[in-house]
């Protein structure tokens, strides 16, 4: 049995120490490129969530069950009010050593250890900013899933974000270790209704790819208005291995996205998807980096989006190719249709490389619906507003045809009919 004392002094002192961090470090100005369209001091300010340390955490566990009826998913986890209430996982996956459990009440040993040597530390430690510091000193609960060598998942694990009237702010956190040879799919959904009040939800992703190992993970963000969502992600992709990931960006007032993707040994692979639709006055900002650390190794980013409305969007993408990392390909693309005059995007992709043997590449695009498509679509008999939403769709559309067919089949459909349904309200 694990000293669950010594595991909440742990938790403790760690908070304690994010929280140190996060006090003292500035909050981000325009001033800075990484923030340059996004004032915080206008859309949201951090001192109206009277924010506090020592957050109020539960001590309840929550409730385990066999996953009886495990049609397309390995496993579900339900969080309400930022708090896992419900984990189920298949009984195949817990005789093969798979581990899902809840952050804040696990008394499990082993992965009391592992979260010991991996949360909040060496993969997304609070000094990266001063919202992961925040999220790392607040967090009140969060998930591990944990994959032993050569064990391979093939249908997903799901998370449901459910949040409650009385969450003015919630931050979770997930942290997952797929050991060598092994294979994990993580989808995670934020869901929530409109808040007159501002709300303020902060997610925190830490991914170890070991050797040979591959974790595709997708979140599809689709909170209310009046919710400002921000959220960091970081995957350390050892030899051979693969970290593949899609953000969807669909909902809340204000968004903001840090991605980091490192590619530590040779043969390490990352494709990184997004997709946006913004409308009325919703307020995007992502910002990714590929950061190529050893030779033959490769990366891929994809992010398209569609504004309407006085929507707004801010990308700010970097490769860094180190000097040691020859042979290295990595790719970059953002493009963005505007369905409106006022809607605007903002796009800065980069490349830092330092490196001689590589191919790199960069792009950005901020056009209107292509005429010629249109066109083609009306002299088929479509109505203009049948053309135009078919276009959108079809560009969105090609960043899911990328996801792996069969497991993802569900998060194609869920995404597509999402945008459908800003499609018909705009």
């Amino acid at each position: 049995m694990a000293d669950y004392s010594n595991y909440n002094s742990w938790l403790n002192e760690s908070r304690s120490r994010a929280w140190s961090i996060y006090q003292s470090t500035p909050t981000p100005t325009t001033k800075s490129e990484e923030w340059r369209y996004t004032d915080l001091s206008k859309l949201f300010p951090l001192e109206n969530f009277g924010l506090e340390a020592n957050p109020e955490t539960s001590t309840k566990k929550p409730a385990r069950e066999s996953l009886t009826d495990p049609i397309n998913t390995a496993g579900r986890v339900q969080f309400t009010g930022g708090l896992v209430t419900n984990i189920q996982l298949t009984p195949a996956m817990e005789s093969q050593g798979v581990g899902l459990d809840s952050l804040q009440n696990t008394t499990h040993e082993k992965h009391q250890e592992i979260i010991q040597a991996n949360l909040c530390s060496h993969i997304l430690p609070p000094e990266s900013g001063k919202f992961q510091a925040l999220n790392a000193a607040l967090w009140t609960d969060g998930i591990i899933i944990y994959v032993p060598k050569n064990v391979r998942i093939e249908m997903p694990i799901r998370g449901k974000h459910h949040l409650v009237d009385n969450n003015q702010v919630v931050c979770t956190r997930t942290l997952i270790i797929a050991e060598e040879g092994s294979h994990i799919s993580y989808v995670e959904e934020f869901r929530s209704d409109d808040f007159n009040n501002k709300r303020f939800v902060s997610s925190a992703v830490e991914i170890i790819a070991q050797k040979n190992a591959t974790v595709d993970f997708v979140s599809v963000q689709n909170l209310g208005r009046g919710i400002f969502f921000q959220a960091a992600q970081k995957s350390l992709v050892h030899r051979d291995a693969s970290v593949n990931t899609l953000k969807v960006t669909l909902g809340a007032s204000l968004s903001r996205l840090d991605l980091n993707t490192q590619l530590l040994e040779p043969g390490a692979n990352s494709k990184l998807l997004g997709l946006y639709f913004g409308d009325e006055n919703q307020h995007f900002d992502h910002n990714t980096s590929q950061d190529h650390l050893a030779p033959h190794t490769g990366s891929d980013l994809l992010y398209k989006g569609a504004l309407d409305g006085s929507a707004r969007a801010a990308f700010r993408g970097i490769i860094r190719v180190g000097r040691e990392a020859q042979q290295t390909d990595a790719y970059q693309t953002n493009r963005t249709l505007l369905l409106s005059d006022k809607a605007r995007a903002d796009s800065l992709p980069n490349l830092e490389i330092e490196a001689d043997d590589v191919r790199c590449s960069h792009g950005s695009t901020v056009g209107q619906l292509d005429p010629e498509a249109v066109f083609y679509l009306l002299s088929r008999g479509s109505s203009r507003q049948q053309a135009e939403r078919l276009v959108v769709l079809g560009f969105l559309g090609d960043v899911l045809t990328r996801l792996p067919r069969g497991a993802f089949k569900r998060v194609v459909k869920n995404v597509t009919d999402a945008v459908e349904q800003k499609l018909h309200h705009g």
